[in-house]
């Protein structure tokens, strides 16, 4: 887009019509940056239009429901393009000494009453000394003639360091190995000899160790801007570090630093954006309740939302609540099919004469069989959950014991994975990422993995999967002489489940299966929802003729809506025959997923 009053955006990857068209697109994402990317990719996910804007049009991204402008926007040619498009939410993801566009944003969201989300960068903790500024007119004192910097603050930087030239301040800057930036640099008066150019995070390092200046100069950029890395590099050499301090963000944002962040304020902003909504897992309702628990207790205080740090390094913020003698957070799943969704998850934490200690009150499970994160008699709470518990409560206090309860948890646990996986008396504190995304395949297949593993540590011979409940009774009848952890529920992700299998180095797996899920398995359909694979009358019609039937069996399987009536489209004497030419045909599939190990597969008549 242009600057001046002749409002005209330059539009690229043009899908979308402009004007108030279908609604509009809602959202405006500025960018140009790593947190530019990680907002689109996350965006995309929702599969609604909005619009990117960059003011150079040189980054390289790839949009599918986003349409890219490019160019700077004033005040007055944000508002208008806000008011002709129809946008709700504004996401500020752009760089963050774009103090101009912070503050544009800011402005015009306010003056016409659409939230705005800052989508910040993290800011590592640096122990290492450096000299703080807030702003260029500081390094005229800082600097003496005959000093030697090094400035990796920037192409647009150049013009405000030159007066240090001229105090006799030797400086090299670095920028981006582009056109644009080497013509700009240019015209802002530096010379070639002046220059070094920026490429991968590595290269400040070896500038750093060629020119080993007197001093290193550099904004607080955090962890996508390779601060530390900088930072590091520099101390270890001997070199001075002086840094810009990041410019404060305006209060009319609501600000996040991650992708979990951002889509959880835009459910909350702009609730029609994502057609569905992800939760939080409930390792991170516990480690919120445990956080809040610890500032009333150690602080007085009783904030209504508390930061968590994810595991990714991200800060969210969670609503609490709190009773008499602890915390609690009302675990939102989102649109995930979760039965935990809802459920009150407390914490209470009590003073202690050293470190962090965690432990599981009513409702949360005790571990009985082998195979998890911890030995049996402890509570189910995953490694992970207790990290983040650990990591957020010793921000606030480093000496203390922290107990999870679920009032609910042993009534829900019964419904859950739990029972089988000898998990008895609660539900489980779990959680990777520490978000639940709507419904996840992922939590499904994670839950399939961890009965694998109970099953591999059970010490049967053999390990056997069905496709659920009733499948899993025939299997048990056939196979009573195993351990009921034997026995493994794998939904529709037969190949997931057979590569959990080979990564667990078990040796022989069973598998029954219906024949409505054999014959899309036969098709080579290792996932057999019917989202993913519907039953093809044409192969079935292959596999009948190579099971020997006749024209008139062919003939009845154009009538055919469900796997179940081939039974009665195939002569009896056929049936065993047909089981095995399916078998066969499914076994090309499968046993490339299990090379170490011997895999059976049965169809099973009833379910």
């Amino acid at each position: 887009m242009t600057n001046d009053k002749e409002y005209n955006p330059e539009i690229s990857n043009s899908s979308l019509p402009l004007g108030r068209v279908g609604g509009g697109s809602p959202l405006l994402l500025f960018g140009g940056t790593t947190e530019g990317r990680k907002a689109i990719q996350t965006l995309e996910e929702a599969g609604t239009r909005y619009f990117y804007s960059t003011k150079t049009g040189e980054q390289d991204v790839s949009l599918h429901h986003g349409t890219h402008i490019s160019g700077a926007l004033d005040a007055d040619a944000m508002r208008r393009f806000c008011i002709d498009h129809d946008i709700r939410l504004m996401v500020d993801a752009a760089h963050p000494f774009a103090t101009q566009l912070h503050h544009t944003v800011a402005a015009v969201a306010s003056a016409l009453a659409i939230p705005a989300i800052r989508f910040e960068r993290i800011f590592p903790h640096v122990d290492i000394p450096i000299t703080w500024v807030d702003d260029y007119a500081q390094l005229s004192s800082l600097l003496p003639s005959g000093s030697s910097l090094f400035a990796t603050t920037g192409v647009q930087t150049i013009a405000r360091l030159k007066p240090l030239e001229k105090q006799g301040v030797s400086i090299t800057y670095r920028i981006l190995p582009r056109q644009s930036s080497l013509d700009l640099a240019h015209t802002q008066g530096a010379t070639d000899d002046q220059l070094c150019f920026f490429n991968t995070a590595d290269d400040d390092a070896d500038i750093l160790r060629r020119l080993h200046p007197d001093a290193i100069l550099l904004k607080e950029s955090g962890t996508t801007g390779h601060f530390l890395s900088k930072v590091h590099a520099a101390h270890a050499l001997g070199v001075r570090i002086i840094a810009l301090r990041c410019p404060p963000t305006p209060p009319q944002f609501h600000v996040v630093n991650g992708p979990h962040g951002l889509r959880l304020m835009v459910q909350r902003l702009l609730p029609d954006f994502f057609p569905l909504h992800s939760g939080l897992t409930t390792g991170t309702c516990a480690t919120a309740a445990a956080v809040a628990h610890a500032l009333h207790v150690c602080r007085g205080e009783q904030p209504d939302s508390v930061p968590v740090i994810l595991p990714d390094g991200e800060t969210i913020y969670v609503d609490v609540h709190y009773g008499n003698t602890y915390a609690y957070v009302l675990k939102p799943s989102g649109d995930d099919p979760d039965i935990t969704g809802g459920i009150e998850i407390r914490a209470s934490v009590a003073p202690a004469a050293a470190g962090i200690t965690i432990e599981g009150g009513r409702g949360v499970g005790r571990i009985t069989l082998s195979g998890f994160d911890y030995p049996p008699g402890e509570a189910a709470i995953n490694r992970v959950p207790r990290q983040m518990i650990t990591d957020n409560v010793k921000l606030i206090t480093p000496h203390c014991t922290v107990t999870i309860s679920v009032p609910e948890g042993e009534y829900v646990a019964r419904r859950t994975f739990n029972p089988r996986l000898g998990i008895e008396g609660g539900i489980s504190i779990i959680g990777v990422s520490g978000i639940v995304m709507p419904y996840s395949e992922q939590a499904f297949v994670d839950s399939i993995r961890k009965c694998m593993i109970v099953a591999h540590s059970s010490g049967a011979d053999r390990v056997v999967i069905g496709s659920g409940a009733k499948s899993e009774q025939t299997l048990r009848n056939m196979y009573s002489f195993l351990p009921p952890q034997a026995f493994v529920q794998y939904g529709n992700y037969i190949g997931e489940t057979l590569q959990i299998a080979s990564e667990l180095g078990i040796r022989h797996v069973v598998m029954g299966i219906m024949i409505g899920k054999a014959v899309k398995l036969a098709a080579g359909h290792l996932d057999t929802h019917s989202r993913s694979s519907a039953l093809d009358k044409d192969f079935i019609a292959r596999l009948m003729l190579e099971a020997g039937c006749d024209s008139a069996s062919l003939e009845a399987l154009n009538g055919l809506t469900m796997a179940n009536q081939l039974w009665t489209m195939l002569p009896p004497s056929l049936h065993e025959h047909f089981k095995q030419v399916v078998v066969n045909h499914c076994m090309q599939h499968c046993e490339p997923l299990l090379p170490q190990g011997k895999l059976e597969i049965l169809i099973l008549s009833s379910q």
